[in-house]
């Protein structure tokens, strides 16, 4: 953590506080902290200058609070962390998450949505135990200009847990692992927004992908005339690159009404020949939809983004693509005050 953005010790919830209700402002949207203040001070109650914080599975090497951007809801104030501090074991920071969630859940978008939750979330939430956990639940909350928009939870997830999935997300995930044998199963996450819930299996990719290997995958999956639209956009935002390295991909598969939605993960620290100019490739991808495009620098101002930023500050590009819609961008970042000096060797999302 470098000395001179942070002047004096303070406990870091004062400046993710700081960022949240800064960014909330810019956006033109509600400010999360009436709502979230106690997750907020129980999760980032060491000083500003404890670089144990850069020990996550979340944000490797630097503070577990990851704002993103979503080219499907541009003006949302979208950002997920990891549940009380370094020193929380696995199983504490799931029930934290959980707790969080169901508060949260109920008041704001009704019982139904709450029996949802809890009906999709027993497998995760009701367990003890799980020696196996590595960081055991992140929490991520999103809001818009009449408050929380969202919720949700991304909970680990074992081999042995997939067939507590609903039956169509179960039939996707064995599918595409029979499919992909490289795929490895490592979280689910359940959502509630004030329409409806959706829950995503998200697979770890072991070994380098090149993405024209999708293909079979996509086409048992109804998207496969989707590849080319997902190809374009790796293209374009890695500079011509799109084989990407072992450790660098996740992948996540969600069942909807419309059929299944795939969301492929870059994750940015692992591409080593990053292109210098990243920011202004994938704003070039954007330039046919100059809404998107103008409210992603909105959003990149709001969280003090600029142009000189250096590109490790941008943490995973995310791509989705279902039967209907072609690929739309998500872009997670690190602010850089949130950076821990001098800390890990940062190599992906799950060190």
């Amino acid at each position: 953590m470098k000395d001179k953005d942070f002047p004096s010790r303070l406990p870091m919830a004062q400046h993710v506080k700081r960022s949240l209700s800064h960014a909330a402002s810019s956006l033109g949207v509600k400010d999360p902290l009436p709502l979230i203040n106690g997750l907020l001070d129980r999760s980032f109650a060491l000083m500003d200058d404890d670089t144990s914080y850069a020990r996550n599975a979340l944000t490797p090497g630097a503070v577990p609070y990851e704002p993103s951007f979503s080219e499907q809801e541009p003006n949302v104030l979208r950002f997920t962390i990891e549940p009380l501090g370094p020193d929380a074991s696995p199983v504490a920071r799931r029930d934290e998450a959980t707790r969080e969630m169901r508060r949260l859940v109920q008041p704001m978008f009704g019982s139904d949505a709450l029996r949802w939750f809890d009906a999709r979330s027993e497998q995760w939430r009701g367990m003890s135990g799980l020696g196996w956990m590595n960081f055991g639940a992140w929490f991520g909350s999103a809001f818009d200009e009449d408050g929380l928009y969202a919720a949700k939870i991304y909970y680990e997830l074992s081999p042995g847990q997939l067939d507590a999935l609903s039956p169509g997300l179960s039939r996707i995930t064995q599918l595409s692992m029979a499919v992909m044998p490289n795929l490895m199963p490592i979280f689910t996450s359940v959502g509630c927004k004030r329409d409806g819930g959706s829950q995503r299996v998200t697979f770890l990719h072991r070994g380098p992908l090149s993405i024209t290997a999708l293909g079979p995958l996509m086409n048992q999956l109804g998207i496969g005339h989707q590849l080319p639209s997902l190809m374009r956009v790796v293209g374009v935002a890695l500079g011509g690159r799109f084989e990407i390295p072992n450790g660098g991909v996740l992948i996540g598969l969600r069942d909807t009404r419309d059929g299944v939605e795939l969301k492929l993960e870059l994750l940015l620290a692992a591409i080593p020949d990053l292109p210098a100019r990243f920011l202004d490739l994938l704003r070039l991808g954007l330039a046919e939809r100059p809404r998107q495009l103008a409210a992603l620098q909105r959003w990149l101002e709001a969280f003090e983004v600029g142009d000189e930023a250096e590109q490790g500050h941008f943490s995973v590009l995310s791509i989705r693509v279902s039967p209907s819609s072609q690929a739309r961008i998500s872009l997670y970042v690190r602010p850089i005050e949130f950076e821990i000096r001098d800390s890990l060797d940062e190599r992906g999302r799950l060190n």
